[in-house]
């Protein structure tokens, strides 16, 4: 088929990959424009940018796709279907509408629940015990069109958000192989979308990153495997005479009770509103990440409750 890709991070990689092994013409990739990045701030491709590169995939780095001029130019493509993997740009009508079967979505959630744009960190904040990854036909709703063929995903008790992505990845991009071959073959079947238990996965804020510990541990540990690894959800502790800021990047339910805030033992077990968490991986600030052992061994002398 001829097709259309349209994406950004390294999330949307394997699924761009997936498409080219199985043979499908891709005429264009669309990305987003390369931005200044590292300590020289010269401009870095996105990863799928380069991908494409590397395929020798003409490539298409438009700011917006409102104007008529891109739209033009993306209906010229002459596209069956347009597949869309976190791509960061709205899609108008005029775009949805260009390709024969119009545009599929690669979207990481169990829809309705966690329509928008951070569906695998509020599925773990949330306290979601399973997820999915789902095929979409677009329309000029958010997260809104009809779904295809679905992938079932258990949350494990303790899974980070980077492990939920990284599972998503490889599964969505055999989703939507085995989607645009059944689309090949006439096939591909999709059910209208109910509201009935519809949610809105708003994107992170970083304000939202500092933990509480007043809510419970259930909270708490949530949070934390929500923002792992980014952006982090992090504590501050008095060390050495100075306030320093640590994020938990790793954590575990515990047993015990006390003022929130409270080291219990020595093993990083705080206390929370109810119940306790064990922090597992922490990475103190200017540090790279390590176990709560390593910590310890050069924290020095703990204070009695963490802020």
């Amino acid at each position: 088929m001829r097709v259309v890709f349209m994406g950004t991070p390294e999330f949307s990689v394997p699924t761009l990959t997936e498409i080219v092994s199985a043979g499908h013409e891709v005429v264009a990739v669309y990305t987003r424009a390369p931005k200044p990045a590292g300590r020289g701030q010269a401009e870095r491709k996105s990863p799928v940018h380069e991908a494409a590169d590397a395929f020798g995939i003409p490539v298409f780095t438009p700011r917006s796709l409102k104007g008529e001029a891109e739209q033009a130019q993306f209906a010229a493509l002459d596209a069956e279907v347009a597949v869309v993997v976190a791509y960061g740009l709205l899609l108008p009508q005029p775009i949805l509408a260009a390709p024969e079967y119009g545009c599929l979505n690669l979207h990481g959630s169990l829809l309705p629940r966690w329509r928008g744009a951070a569906p695998i960190q509020r599925a773990i904040m949330a306290g979601d015990r399973q997820t999915g990854i789902v095929v979409m036909q677009m329309d000029e709703g958010l997260d809104t069109g009809a779904m295809g063929p679905t992938e079932i995903i258990a949350i494990g008790p303790d899974m980070v958000a980077g492990e939920l992505h990284d599972q998503m990845m490889r599964l969505g991009a055999d989703l939507m192989g085995r989607a645009l071959a059944a689309l090949e073959r006439g096939s591909l079947d999709f059910t209208p979308q109910p509201e009935d238990g519809a949610t809105y996965a708003s994107k992170i804020d970083k304000g939202e990153a500092r933990i509480d510990f007043s809510l419970s541990a259930e909270a708490v540990h949530n949070l934390v495997r929500g923002l792992s690894p980014f952006p982090g959800a992090w504590f501050e502790m008095d060390l050495a005479g100075r306030s320093v800021r640590i994020k938990a990047l790793r954590s575990t339910l515990a047993t015990g009770s006390g003022a929130p805030g409270t080291l219990l033992g020595d093993d990083l077990t705080i206390a929370c509103g109810s119940g306790a968490v064990r922090l597992v991986q922490v990475q103190r600030e200017g540090k790279g990440a390590m176990d709560a052992a390593t910590f310890l061994r050069g924290a020095g002398p703990l204070p009695a409750k963490v802020s």
